[in-house]
């Protein structure tokens, strides 16, 4: 057979044909596998990534406002309210904190708060895409 993939006259007379086409299935078949073994390590790197990403509660530029039981923000020492958390929460933490944990560091009207304030983000906040990642199936 020659080098390129095109059968010589001899090969199709002789039925050698068929097998030039059967390797151009095996180089698409490879093909396909290569692109699978290159997906997989990507979904592993997203799920590594949404865990670890950052939620801040409540978002910097509402520094100084507390956070009442339904997540809403209102002025600094309102009462029955929160102060904003010390630091963000990463989406890991508040992914068991959906599934009945409790954040870290807060009692428990506090992380239903942080948590009802998280709930309630929309995009173009801080934290909001971490949030919604969380929440895609795996």
């Amino acid at each position: 057979m020659s080098d390129d993939s095109q059968p010589t006259p001899e090969e199709s007379q002789d039925g050698s044909s068929h097998n030039a086409a059967r390797r151009g299935v095996l180089m698409v078949g490879a093909a396909g596998v290569a692109a699978a073994v290159t997906v997989r390590p990507a979904f592993a790197q997203t799920a590594a990534s949404v865990f670890n990403c950052e939620i801040p509660v409540p978002e910097p530029v509402y520094g100084g406002q507390y956070i009442a039981l339904d997540g809403t923000l209102v002025p600094a020492g309102t009462q029955g309210a929160f102060p904003g958390a010390g630091r963000p929460f990463t989406g890991e933490e508040v992914r068991q904190a959906l599934q009945g944990r409790s954040l870290p560091g807060t009692t428990a009207e506090q992380g239903s708060a942080y948590m009802n304030y998280i709930r309630r983000l929309r995009a173009g906040q801080s934290g909001f895409t971490c949030y919604a990642s969380i929440q895609v199936p795996r």
